[in-house]
């Protein structure tokens, strides 16, 4: 078949068919994670993130390529998880700057679509690594601008940048030693390449339709400190008010401005986002009439929805999954939001001070919107992220550059034992910048691992696994591999103490009795009697033990 233009509804369909295509290979994906650790979740992660672009796009009734292209760009930022689906969400931010220009979509636009996606997407990570999915973007890139010139057809011209995307793919393990040794190509590469030789499949007329979505196998669900115990009269604002702005006008600057500061006169939790051709509206606020009329000076509304949290809270409270939290009734100074995986860790983490748990981070990493939500949730000049695992920390970041109204600061934390020691350093007496400075030096003086089991065998750093063995994951890499999961806990806290070493903390999973991880600790205790221990728990799945050492 013969494509020379792509028009909105190929585009929809095309889209929808690589979502669905990375979706029926996602656990194959999982299954290239470099660390054969039960959590690899690349392909969960980038499917969970081109899914929310999906059902954006599904929703969109528009022909208009623009409309659509903005559709995938604002789906994917929302829904991205994990650091592979926070770049998938750049490349489809970054092709979106290039095709939502015209009307049809040409050779030329998908060249330098190509190249826009890869610049963006490198430009979001702070230390760019070759051999990854930004190798592969890239190369598809270069290769795109490259060859353009020799194409009138989209079908063939899709068909040669691809196979340059696959050689690059196969490349990458020559590239990253570790893929090498792992026997693996890199798993965010693949990714791509599934839902790129979906969305041609889609364009050459094989779709695939969208049905019915399920982001996700369970909830990532914020929790705070309170639950049931809210009072409605706790709520200051009482309704949910969405609704967008079609403008009539030209919407300047000033009048963002202003009408940012109207609504913020009479309300709080403030989402205001605005282009050329629309305005998005979101606020909580006590009269919803108010911010209608303000906004129907600018144009017409659809989407108008307004929701009685007050009545919502009610329910929910009835029903016994209230998540609202408890309104304060003064602005903190600082607000502080933790990732977590186990309710052991959650209740740790309250204790110490934190204000917002958001629940993921081992089997189901929060989203972006996640993240926005439990901002949005906090009533604090200056909030505080703990990501506690290096797969959340783009995320945390990107929610962080979306918040408009509030100072957001991302503390790098990659473990738990790093979230609660950067929790415990950080102070209202200190600016943001010095709080962050303090809990980055306090983190580097904490040393971590992870007691987990192999999911299949594979070679890293010269040392062999095999499906089932313990294994103990330090900062840099394995401490060690046994087939007993206290020996491999023993080596792991010999590998990690030295002289100025004072304390041991264990955080025991939920796969692990309270007994056999008090035998494990008075053993160690006996071994080590100049250390003190610290035994707690985590509950946390997957891993049968957090430990830290100070």
């Amino acid at each position: 078949m013969s494509l020379e233009q792509i028009d909105a509804q190929s585009l929809r369909s095309a889209f929808i068919t690589g979502a669905k295509s990375l979706e029926a290979k996602k656990e194959w994906i999982n299954e290239l994670n470099v660390f054969p650790v039960p959590d690899g979740d690349t392909g969960t992660n980038m499917t969970m993130t081109i899914m929310s672009a999906a059902k954006n796009l599904a929703a969109e009734q528009s022909d208009d390529i623009a409309t659509l292209c903005k559709a995938i760009a604002q789906g994917s930022l929302r829904g991205a998880r994990g650091n592979s689906g926070v770049i998938l969400s750049q490349l489809f931010r970054g092709a979106a700057k290039i095709l939502k220009e015209s009307q049809t979509i040409d050779v030329f636009e998908l060249a330098l679509a190509f190249d826009k996606a890869s610049e963006t997407a490198y430009k979001a990570v702070m230390k760019p690594k070759e051999g990854t999915i930004l190798t592969v973007a890239k190369a598809m890139g270069e290769k795109a601008l490259e060859i353009y010139d020799n194409f009138d057809d989209i079908i063939p011209f899709l068909e040669e940048v691809l196979k340059c995307g696959d050689e690059t793919l196969k490349q990458t393990p020559e590239m990253l030693p570790v893929l090498k040794k792992a026997g693996v190509v890199d798993s965010g590469g693949q990714g791509l390449m599934v839902i790129l030789h979906g969305i041609l499949e889609g364009l050459k007329g094989n779709i695939i339709e969208l049905g019915d979505v399920v982001l996700s196998g369970k909830s990532s669900a914020v929790s705070g400190a309170a639950r049931d115990d809210i009072d409605t009269a706790d709520i200051k604002f009482g309704y949910c008010t969405e609704f967008i702005v079609n403008l009539k006008k030209e919407f300047t600057d000033e009048d963002e401005e202003e009408f940012k500061k109207f609504l913020t006169s009479i309300g709080d939790s403030l989402v205001c986002v605005a282009d050329d051709e629309v305005v998005k509206v979101h606020v909580h606020t006590n009269d919803p009439g108010l911010a209608i009329q303000r906004g129907l000076t600018f144009g017409e509304l659809t989407n108008l929805k307004i929701d009685n949290m007050r009545e919502e809270h009610r329910e929910r409270v009835i029903k016994g999954v209230d998540k609202i939290l408890k309104k304060q009734n003064h602005k903190k100074k600082m607000g502080v939001i933790s990732v977590s995986a186990g309710s052991g860790l959650t209740s740790i983490f309250k204790e110490i001070g934190v204000d917002i748990v958001v629940e993921g981070g081992q089997t189901m990493n929060p989203s972006t919107e996640d993240i926005i939500e439990a901002i949005d949730k906090l009533n604090a000049e200056t909030v505080y992220i703990l990501p506690n695992n290096k797969n959340i920390i783009l995320a945390a970041e990107q929610a962080a550059k979306l918040e408009e109204n509030k100072k957001v600061v991302v503390i790098p934390t990659k473990t738990i034992p790093q979230g609660i020691t950067a929790m415990i350093s950080l102070s209202e007496d200190r600016s943001a910048e010095e709080n962050l400075e303090n809990a980055k030096e306090e983190i580097a003086n904490v040393k971590s691992a992870q007691i987990t089991y192999a999911v299949r065998n594979t070679t890293i750093d010269d040392v062999e696994i095999h499906e089932n063995d313990v294994m103990a994951l330090g900062d840099n890499g394995i401490i060690g591999v046994d087939k007993s999961i206290d020996s491999a806990v023993d080596k792991a806290v010999s590998s990690m103490i030295d002289d100025s070493s004072e304390l041991v903390s264990l955080y025991y999973g939920a796969d692990v009795s309270e007994e056999d991880a008090t035998k494990l600790c008075d053993e160690l205790v006996g071994k080590y009697p100049k250390l003190e221990f610290e035994l707690h728990n985590g509950g946390q799945p997957v891993y049968y033990y957090f430990i830290s050492v100070e």
